[in-house]
Parts: C-alpha cells; structure tokens; sequence
C-alpha cells in the first residue's frame, strides 16, 4: 500500500525529524522527471533547444501538417507555452508556420529542412540517454514500466490541464486599486 504523506499537517514532536515515505508514487515520478530533464538538457546542450522542443521536434517529424491547437492537445501543454516554443523554434529555422487554408485562425506547423536535420541528428543521441537511464531494468521490465504508466495516465486524464499546479496570478480589482489609491 502506498501511503503519500502531507508533511505540513503533521503534528510531531519538536526536534523530530520527518522523511516523506521514500515508495509515494508522486515523489518517485517527479524524480524521475528531474532525471528526464537532466538527461535531456545535456544531449541538447550543444543546441539551442528547451527542454520541451525536441519533443516538439519529434511531434511534428510523424505528425507533418499538424496545427498548434492540436500540437497543445496532443502534448498536453499550455497554449502560451506551445505558442512561445513555435515562435522560438520558427526563430530558429527549424520550424515552418503556415496559415491554414481551411481555417484562417489556425496555423499549420512543419519541420524546415534545418528541423529535420536537427532533428535527425539529435534522435540517437536522446535514445542514448533513455537507453542509459533505464539500462537498469531489463526489457521485459521497460514494457512493463511503459504499459502501466500508460494505464495509470489514461486513467486519469481528468488531471490533465496544462498549467495545473501553477499560481494564479494576483490581479487586483478596480475597488481594491481604488481603495490603495486612497491609502
């Protein structure tokens, strides 16, 4: 049984020291992200790429001709963080974005020829990193770890909101700018 501990409502004696239980799922599953994410950065250093746009990359390398709105769908972010990816990625040549010619409003997304080298050439070296980050577990275990994070993923998509975790911004209403005006 897995037991995920909220640590600020527990009451403890002083000078007790309290360790999160080290099997909560959510910890081992944002450790493995941090892990991820150095792997990552460090077969794109040599690159101008965020962590994300690879991912990017490799979208639209099998998916050509997709629209941003669906890129936001099917990579489960944020319309603002895909928009400022786009417009990064398209800075540097790597992507093209097209007016759609059924719907004005949407744009079309492609890899260039720069993208598609870029990508081409990046791709073994970020399976590389996957193949060294779990080289501990055999290939039998590899699909079992892919089958049941799919499940669990699936399972529970009404989690899925991009954005989700984050603040919200403080916005002040016209009264209480007033009432600081007034101060």
């Amino acid at each position: 049984m897995f037991l995920i501990v909220n640590v600020r409502l527990m009451t403890k004696p002083p000078g007790t020291r309290v360790v999160p239980h080290p099997d909560a799922p959510i910890g081992l599953a944002r450790r493995l992200y941090q892990i991820a994410l150095g792997a990552v950065a460090e077969v794109h250093a040599n690159t101008d790429l965020r962590p994300l746009e690879f991912g990017v990359l490799t979208y639209l390398h099998h998916c050509p001709g997709i629209d941003q709105n669906t890129l936001v769908e099917q990579m489960a972010l944020d319309r603002t963080s895909v928009s400022a990816m786009v417009y990064h990625l398209e800075q540097l040549g790597l992507i093209e974005r097209t007016v759609n010619g059924v719907d004005r409003r949407a744009r079309v997304l492609r890899l260039s020829a720069a993208g598609k080298a870029l990508h081409d050439r990046q791709l073994p070296k970020a399976v590389a990193a996957q193949d060294r980050i779990f080289a501990v577990l055999t290939p039998a275990e590899r699909r079992s770890l892919i089958d049941m994070l799919k499940r669990v993923i699936e399972a529970n998509q009404s989690y899925v909101r991009p954005g989700a975790g984050r603040r919200k911004p403080v916005r002040q209403t016209r009264d209480a700018a007033a009432t600081n005006s007034r101060d």
